[in-house]
């Protein structure tokens, strides 16, 4: 099989993929822009590589037959075009996708050139559009570790918030087993996650109370100017204010792992270090 490429490695969900290749006895090679910063496990073949110069894969595909992809800057049909004839025969997508958004839409357009490139390319692919990551909710460490606070806007909005580690896990299957070619999963964690008892649960876990402090849409969009990009944060404020449905519970993460989707309560718990 030779290595596995795995894009994004040093992301949230990318860096859960090379640990769980890693522990399971994988040849694992990270693609990361500067090789120099990467921290990833012993045995890791770290290489560097730009979506934005898709030519610059080339040496990282070498011996390369499955590739974890990460939705990200570069042209969709270009690098699948270098995966193709680079010898490439499988791939794992993660992307966005919302059936509910138009094409006219510039975040959602981008996505789906992105995941028509993939499906085009004739590759074995395995698309992921995952729900909201817990680990969205590190933004609030500074406040958090700093006055006890929590502050986002909707604090009623609930979803059903997913580990990064079930998202990486149903990438491995898709990466190492067969059955999972065409096949399009949208993971979520086990139950919604409503944002006040998101900010009980961190404060349960660091064992100090932390309030929950309600922003309006126009402090949110001043208080994430510089973090997200002018789109992602109005959709971000879109999605707010559409609270009904946003509970919904995918059936995938126990369907194709066999197990339950990891809670919210242990991610704070797995994490509480970080916050406290």
């Amino acid at each position: 099989m030779g290595p596995i490429l795995v894009t994004g490695a040093t992301g949230t969900v990318g860096g859960s993929v090379v640990r769980q290749l890693s522990a399971a006895g994988v040849e694992v090679r990270a693609l990361t822009r500067d090789p120099s910063r990467a921290v990833l496990p012993a045995g890791v073949e770290v290489v560097a590589g730009s979506f934005a110069e898709p030519s610059s894969l080339l040496p990282a595909l070498r011996g390369v037959s499955r590739v974890h992809l990460v939705s990200t800057d570069g042209d969709g049909p270009e690098i699948m075009d270098v995966l193709v004839r680079a010898g490439v025969e499988r791939v794992t997508h993660l992307g966005h996708d919302d059936p509910s958004r138009s094409d006219d839409d510039p975040f959602e357009s981008w996505h789906r050139r992105y995941r028509k490139a993939v499906e085009a390319s004739g590759l074995a692919w395995t698309h992921l559009f995952p729900g909201e990551f817990m680990a969205n909710t590190r933004e609030w460490i500074g406040s958090v570790r700093a006055e006890s606070v929590v502050r986002a806007p909707f604090g009623d909005w609930a979803t059903a918030l997913v580990h990064e580690d079930d998202i990486a896990a149903i990438v491995v299957k898709a990466l190492l087993e067969d059955g999972h070619a065409g096949r399009t999963y949208r993971p979520t964690g086990p139950e919604p996650v409503v944002r006040r008892d998101a900010a009980r649960l961190i404060g349960e876990a660091v064992g100090r109370p932390v309030r929950f402090e309600e922003l309006t849409p126009d402090q949110a969009r001043e208080h994430w100017r510089g973090v997200y990009p002018p789109e992602v944060v109005e959709w971000f404020l879109e999605l707010g204010g559409q609270s009904d449905g946003m509970g919904w519970v995918s059936p995938d993460v126990p369907q194709v792992l066999g197990r339950p989707g990891r809670t919210y309560a242990r991610w704070t718990r797995d994490h509480a270090a970080e916050f406290a």
